[in-house]
């Protein structure tokens, strides 16, 4: 399993949707580490662990994000089935990424 800890390998202070909203935001946790350890994942054959506890809080913008760009690269339902949340802090961050997959085009 290929796991990302938002807080730890990312930052503990997300931003919101685009870079030009500032540091850390969604778009650049997409291109820099979402999108390159879900490949490495799908390429071993495994599932990406995401663990969203330690932040500071994760914005909706962000999630939808990240995560939409996601499912328009590999298809909702198909990204969906190579995840895995850990999310004791906020359970709800599970449900925004799961409708943030569903608004992608795939």
């Amino acid at each position: 399993m290929i796991e990302i800890n938002i807080a730890k390998d990312f930052s503990p202070a997300t931003g919101a949707r685009y870079y030009s909203d500032g540091k850390f935001s969604g778009e650049e946790f997409f291109d820099k580490l979402l999108l390159p350890k879900y490949e490495e994942a799908i390429a071993k054959g495994a599932k990406l662990k995401i663990v969203l506890d330690g932040t500071d809080g994760l914005a909706s913008s962000f999630l939808n994000e990240a995560f939409r760009r996601l499912g328009d690269k590999f298809g909702s339902a198909n990204a969906w089935s190579n995840l895995i949340f850990v999310s004791n802090e906020v359970p709800s961050y599970i449900n925004k990424i799961k409708e943030a997959l569903s608004e992608s085009k795939k």
